[in-house]
């Protein structure tokens, strides 16, 4: 077991299946990282038929969906981008946040997301579909195109937890496209 930093501990590797980001790649991102063994990305196309509450968090916009399903988890880790070059990762986390009710014990901090500076945050969120409070976690970077948030989220606070280690494969491995 490792812990990341903000107590949580799970195993500690993960198998890469891939890389996603990359022009050629099934989500063409301004950040290319690797991703979990069985995970499957798929581009996240927003062409207007949907209502903003599902393709918009903050000032963000849904970009890419890696499906943990086949590998056995209910949830994802999305990326989310935005064109707004001038806002601090702490800002896009903030508006991030904030479009969620019923979130509590908010921790920002200072982090890396392979070495790009990188801001995360975890906090817990209780649905109102579900009436349960789960973990929740994501990171936002700046790029040249704008930041980037990658989030994971899942069914509830066990799977959040079983999916730590691709999420911690996506934050280690991510650079710049």
């Amino acid at each position: 077991m490792s812990t990341d930093g903000t107590g949580d501990s799970a195993p500690a590797t993960v198998v890469k299946g891939g890389t996603v980001g990359a022009a050629d790649s099934a989500c063409p991102l301004p950040v290319t990282f690797d991703f979990a063994e069985k995970w499957k990305p798929k581009a996240v196309d927003l062409d207007g038929s949907a209502p903003d509450a599902l393709g918009k968090q903050g000032t963000v916009k849904l970009a890419c969906e890696i499906d943990a399903k086949p590998a056995g988890n209910i949830g994802f880790l999305r990326v989310w981008t935005s064109d707004a070059t001038d806002d601090t990762p702490r800002e896009v986390l903030d508006a991030f946040v904030a479009d969620k009710s019923s979130t509590k014990q908010v921790k920002y901090r200072d982090t890396k997301a392979g070495e790009i500076p990188a801001v995360e945050v975890t906090y817990l969120y209780t649905s109102k579909a579900l009436d349960e409070t789960k973990k929740e976690r994501a990171l936002a970077v700046s790029t040249p195109s704008g930041p980037v948030v990658l989030d994971l989220g899942g069914l509830d606070t066990q799977e959040h937890d079983e999916m730590l280690p691709a999420y911690r494969l996506a934050k280690e491995t991510m650079r710049l496209s």
